[in-house]
């Protein structure tokens, strides 16, 4: 997953100017660690909370006096006003990624807070340049002039794209209901970051016996051992795969299974009703329909019906595999002689699809873990990447970071430096607790781009390495995808680097299937005790087990797809639906299992939905042009540096400069179509 804090996001908001005046003149210390040279590292290590409390406000008064210059120009040029926002976008960008990056990462609670306040105070600044109606007017008296007819490519894509975002932000409003969007966008950030807050800093663990650890792990366990022999197991994403997967006695399965959709309920419940009535509000103050319809307009979907077709086509054609799916997996549940008659529940599923996996297909992936240690798997990836795309990663000794487990990585092209990467990849206290490619600051021109990998993968121990599962290498090789998408833009504005946000992910998801040929993967998957290659035959097994329940993990994403949909498409201001309710409609509708469990919250503790509302189909949308687009290194080989360049010049470095689907097309050097994805679900 990517986290690009784009510059047309719905942010909390307050008047420009009194924003600028509140803060009056200040004195920045030159020792800022900011405040350096352009392609300078930022020494993290020195930054203290004043630091970003001055960084913010130098920010915010320099990009005053930039709104200002735009508006004393005579006559609105492309420059003058397009190009000038272009680098107010890029400065306020990257200065508000640095605060945010930082609230989320940092060991310190005043950096922490300070980072959340300085990204609050310009998101505030944004969102009232984005309503400003005499900087709107330059523009569209540009459009409007001889120049703008002459343009074509990237630099009309950015005149168009630009005066969308302010339109969707509100500029056309009258005065009262322009107050109103500012209010309701305030509300909601804050509404959003309480979500967050919480989510991050729930605590919870699960307290087995000797008989309720039973079938997990040896080494898993002992991690966790308390004074009393008992095991302390925290609720996090790193514990999850290992004890729904393992865990023998169903009742160990289904106690974490309500702690893990249980996390900050107590709270997040009544902050995600505000949020969707809010954005519904917001979304018909701006006259649409729905905050999906309002939310769709800049995405490759365009609109909610787009996005529903897309949807039910794929429920229809999963349905039957998925409820195949099911009864697979119920008979082996009720074939263990525990259980006679049983149904299958949401917390049996990766468990008997471990069992499965494990007696038809030999595979037992905590084993197959040994072959996968996480130092092992980050230089084969890397090597992977240079060779395919053309660059050289350089790891920088004893970089000046925000944590003592954090690597940096410089990234050259011929010996050019291109960009700049930080790897945080474990968890701890107050950390964000997902995974994401994060931006940090674009790159346009000769300015290099800057981003980090956060992850949460399991911990190293005293004993043992960082073992990732196939879950976990799928995850590693996918949200590096997003640094090298971020590591490959150099175009003229910073503004063009994003790319639809509903084809962002299919970067990133191409990169899974090199993890799918036995010929890279055997460069690194090596036993970190006895040094020996991972087996063919047991990679070939580990290859085809992966279909056994394939159609129910698919029909679980629709599922969630179309709970973020009807969350945002189908919301009723004047009977609004319970969010637990919603998941026993979508049950009914789906007719496959039971999934959502009386007493579990999962909404409460869901990214996507808070962060990134109607996103979530988007990961279907963006695998489908993964698959096409990955046929042409079928074609032409995995480390085939000639078309991994192509595809870096062509679609990672593209952003928004030319439309996608013709970027695709001409990549593909054909229209694309879904034949690779249909194929790959198993269902041509």
């Amino acid at each position: 997953m990517t986290l690009k804090k784009n510059f047309n996001y719905l942010t909390i908001t307050l008047c420009l100017f009194s924003i600028s005046s509140s803060y009056g003149q200040f004195t920045v210390n030159k020792k800022n660690p900011f405040l350096v040279d352009k392609n300078v590292p930022v020494e993290y290590a020195k930054v203290t909370s004043s630091d970003i409390e001055l960084y913010a406000q130098k920010t915010l008064n320099d990009v005053t006096s930039m709104v200002n210059a735009i508006k004393r120009a005579d006559e609105a040029s492309f420059s003058n006003v397009f190009g000038m926002m272009d680098e107010i976008k890029n400065k306020i960008s990257a200065t508000s990624n640095n605060c945010f990056m930082l609230y989320w990462v940092s060991p310190d609670a005043e950096i922490r807070a300070k980072g959340l306040a300085g990204y609050q105070v310009l998101d505030s600044l944004t969102t009232s340049i984005y309503s400003d109606k005499e900087i709107y007017s330059k523009m569209i008296n540009f459009k409007a002039s001889p120049s703008y007819a002459e343009f074509k490519g990237h630099k009309k894509n950015l005149v168009d794209d630009m005066i969308l975002g302010f339109e969707l932000s509100g500029v056309n409003l009258s005065e009262e209901k322009l107050a109103k969007y500012k209010a309701l966008s305030k509300e909601i950030s804050e509404l959003s970051t309480d979500y967050s807050n919480n989510m991050n800093s729930s605590k919870d663990v699960l307290i087995l016996d000797k008989k309720g650890a039973e079938g997990l792990p040896e080494s898993f366990m002992n991690n966790y051992k308390n004074a009393d022999g008992k095991y302390e197991i925290p609720v996090i994403n790193a514990t999850n795969e290992t004890v729904m997967s393992n865990a023998e006695l169903e009742e160990t399965r289904r106690a974490y299974y309500f702690k893990f959709f249980n996390r900050a309920a107590d709270k997040n419940i009544a902050i995600l009703d505000q949020m969707v009535k809010k954005r519904d509000e917001l979304a018909k103050l701006l006259g649409y329909s729905t905050f999906a319809a309002y939310s769709l307009v800049p995405k490759m979907a365009k609109n909610p019906e787009t996005a529903w077709t897309f949807i039910n086509d794929l429920i229809s054609r999963v349905k039957n595999k998925a409820k195949a799916d099911v009864a697979l997996l119920e008979n082996e549940k009720n074939s263990s002689g525990k259980t006679k008659n049983s149904k299958l529940e949401p917390w049996d599923i990766a468990y008997y699809k471990n069992k499965i996996q494990k007696k038809q297909y030999n595979v037992n992936n905590e084993e197959l873990k040994d072959y996968f240690p996480m130092e092992q798997c980050l230089k084969g990836m890397l090597d992977i990447y240079q060779k395919l795309l053309g660059f050289e990663f350089k790891k920088v000794p004893n970089p000046s970071v925000w944590h003592e487990e954090v690597e940096m990585y410089e990234v050259y092209e011929n010996n050019k430096l291109k960009g700049r990467f930080y790897m945080d990849l474990f968890p701890r206290p107050n950390k964000e607790t997902w995974f994401y490619g994060v931006n940090i600051v674009s790159g346009k021109g000769d300015e290099i781009p800057v981003s980090m990998l956060l992850g949460n993968f399991t911990r190293p121990t005293k004993t043992q390495p960082s073992l990732l599962s196939q879950k976990e290498l799928k995850t590693l090789f996918h949200e590096f995808g997003h640094i090298v998408n971020m590591m490959s833009y150099h175009g003229e504005f910073s503004s063009q680097s994003d790319s639809k946000a509903d084809f962002t992910e299919s970067m990133s998801q191409l990169f899974e299937n090199w993890i799918a040929d036995y010929s890279i993967v055997s460069t690194f998957a090596k036993n970190y005790k006895t040094g020996k290659v991972l087996p063919k035959a047991t990679f070939d097994n580990m290859q085809n087990s992966k279909k056994v329940a394939s159609g129910l993990g698919t029909i679980q994403s629709l599922q969630r797809c179309l709970y973020d949909m009807n969350l945002y498409d189908k919301y009723n201001a004047n009977n609004p639906i319970s969010t637990d309710e919603l998941w026993r409609t979508i049950d009914k509708e789906l007719d496959v299992m039971t999934f959502y469990v009386e007493g579990t919250h999962y909404q409460a503790n869901w990214i996507h939905i808070n962060t990134h509302p109607v996103y979530y189909y988007g990961y279907l949308w963006s695998e489908v042009y993964a698959m096409d687009m990955f046929t042409a290194f079928e074609k032409n080989g995995l480390t085939d540096t000639k078309t991994g360049i192509r595809y870096r010049e062509l679609i990672l470095a593209n952003g928004t400069q030319k439309d996608i689907v013709k970027a695709v097309e001409e990549f593909l050097g054909r229209l694309s179509n879904n034949k690779a994805y249909i194929k790959s679900l198993g269902l041509e």
